[in-house]
């Protein structure tokens, strides 16, 4: 599971999938889908889609990793997790034939949610990439969208140590004369999207040409947004059920995306979309982005784990209220957190940890790392204990960010 090992557990080879596939007839044939891959804002951008077609009233699969508590968190439909008896029974089903492939632990779940969302005949299915994208198993499809949300440092070790070799290993889902929405322009990459669009005959669209969301207001659960389309007034007050400046972008994309599929489903209609964002988390049970799990002190989580991610949470961090400013860090081992920690704030107080998976990294090594950089904090031998010291230590007023890693998060929510 690479989740739990990194990159040991990568296939880099669609052949177990396609056989996979074959055995169970063709699931992924069975439905229309939409197809996300990018290196940071997949999750929000698919259960952003996944709520506004629930509440236009379609049965709608997700596919999305990893999961937090719950393995079945990862495929589901309207929201509601796969029930343990589907897992149960398709594993039982296939089990001799998966000894003999071998598959994969992303594999094996690839197969089963395709083979789950035909069986209960979703009307659109929401899949999410788990790594790059040519590659990626979820590769099988032909969708009638391909969204790549941006392109940004992460995996290089497997995806290539450049923008353009990264955004080449995404491009990978771009499918011949299917529309494909870029999220994000960017002087590095627009070049080989283009490219690759042109030689499959696709149509692009790169939503930030197109969509700009303007954050107005905001409380605890919703950011309240202006949105022009070509620069004139297209939802006026478009509450969103995430916080984070910086959903701005995923919004954009989600919203170049429905521009372009409105017209293969009739009931997709100005209603669904504000519906469908107003009432996010309850609609597609997303959870663990950018969210506030106690008060006073204030407790925040986000699983931002790369450069970018981590560059823009720090940058909405720095527009909350507070005194003091607390992080409960930790990584994973297979990745230089070097990068990361120099951009963590100096003025904060750290408490390391290490995530309760074998790819964790170590907490003492990582509180050494950190103190070579100026930031001053304890290892704390889980993220419980270094939560609760956070908390012990932190006055009414201050805040407290858990995060550095999905895993890390995971434990606190």
């Amino acid at each position: 599971m690479f989740q739990r090992i990194g990159p040991a557990a990568f296939k880099k080879d669609l052949g177990n999938t396609l056989a996979l596939c074959a055995h169970l007839g063709q699931p992924q044939q069975k439905f229309p889908s939409i197809h996300i891959a990018g290196t940071n804002g997949k999750g929000s951008t698919a259960h952003m889609l996944s709520a506004i077609f629930t509440a236009a009233g379609f049965k709608t699969g997700l596919y999305t990793s990893p999961h937090y508590r719950d393995f079945r968190e990862r495929i589901k439909i309207n929201g509601e997790l796969i029930p343990k008896r589907d897992v149960i029974a398709f594993v039982e089903a296939n089990r001799a034939f998966a000894e003999q492939l071998q598959p994969s632990f992303f594999e094996w779940t690839v197969g089963l949610a395709f083979d789950y969302f035909a069986k209960e005949k979703v009307d659109i299915a929401i899949i999410e990439t788990g790594l790059g994208g040519r590659l990626d198993s979820t590769n099988v499809i032909t969708p009638i969208v391909s969204v790549i949300t941006n392109i940004g440092y992460d995996h290089q070790n497997m995806l290539g140590d450049t923008l353009p070799l990264i955004a080449g290993e995404k491009a990978g889902i771009i499918k011949p004369g299917v529309p494909v929405v870029v999220g994000e322009s960017h002087p590095e990459t627009q070049a080989v999207f283009l490219e690759k669009a042109k030689v499959l005959g696709s149509p692009i669209y790169f939503a930030n040409q197109h969509f700009a969301a303007t954050p107005k207001r905001a409380n605890d659960t919703h950011v309240f947004y202006d949105v022009f389309q070509n620069g004139k007034l297209r939802f006026s007050n478009l509450e969103l059920n995430h916080l984070g400046d910086f959903q701005q972008k995923n919004l954009a994309t989600v919203l170049q995306t429905m521009e372009i599929v409105a017209h293969m489903f009739p009931k997709l209609k100005e209603l669904s979309i504000r519906t469908g964002l107003a009432n996010l988390k309850k609609l597609s049970n997303f959870m663990g982005r950018w969210e506030f799990i106690s008060q006073s002190p204030r407790v925040l989580c986000d699983s931002a784990h790369n450069e970018d991610g981590i560059r823009l949470a720090m940058l909405a961090i720095g527009k909350i209220p507070h005194q003091k400013l607390h992080f409960v860090f930790g990584t994973v081992s297979d990745k230089s957190p070097m990068k990361v920690l120099a951009m963590l704030p100096a003025d904060a107080r750290y408490y390391f940890a290490k995530a309760n998976i074998p790819r964790g990294l170590d907490a003492v090594l990582l509180a050494q790392q950190a103190a070579g950089l100026g930031l001053q904090g304890k290892a704390y031998p889980s993220v419980r204990r270094a939560l609760a010291a956070a908390k012990q230590s932190a006055g009414p007023n201050d805040l407290i960010f858990v995060g550095g890693s999905i895993f890390v998060v995971a434990e606190v929510i």
